[in-house]
């Protein structure tokens, strides 16, 4: 098996920057979204005169973290019904290699 990273022809690296752009435009809209519920939040906390902290921005974060999930698995993300098992265990495990990979050796307090 080879480490080496294919050579792209013409067509085929443009059409990996296309999907590239596509990427970046729907992270940036992301990012931009927590951002917005995070701030819509707190102010609407301000206006309410609470002394409750607002959720933070993890919230939102885990929020749609937990419905890509549910929606990568097939299930319904407002019940929490249906889905592939497998198809679970699959992304939990490609999470799980993402730790061992990046940041294994740089925080030693990780429980294995």
């Amino acid at each position: 098996m080879s480490n080496s990273c294919p050579v792209l022809t013409p067509a085929e690296r443009k059409m990996a920057d296309i999907v590239h752009r596509a990427d970046e435009e729907m992270m940036a809209s992301v990012m931009t979204a927590l951002d917005n519920a995070t701030k819509q939040v707190m102010e609407a906390w301000q206006s309410e005169g609470t002394v409750e902290s607002p959720p933070p921005y993890d919230y939102f974060a885990s929020v749609v973290h937990q419905r890509m999930f549910l929606l990568l698995c097939g299930a319904d993300p407002e019940t929490m019904k249906g889905g592939d098992p497998v198809v679970a265990g699959h992304l939990i495990r490609n999470q799980q290699n993402i730790v061992e990979h990046y940041w294994r050796n740089a925080h030693d307090g990780i429980a294995r």
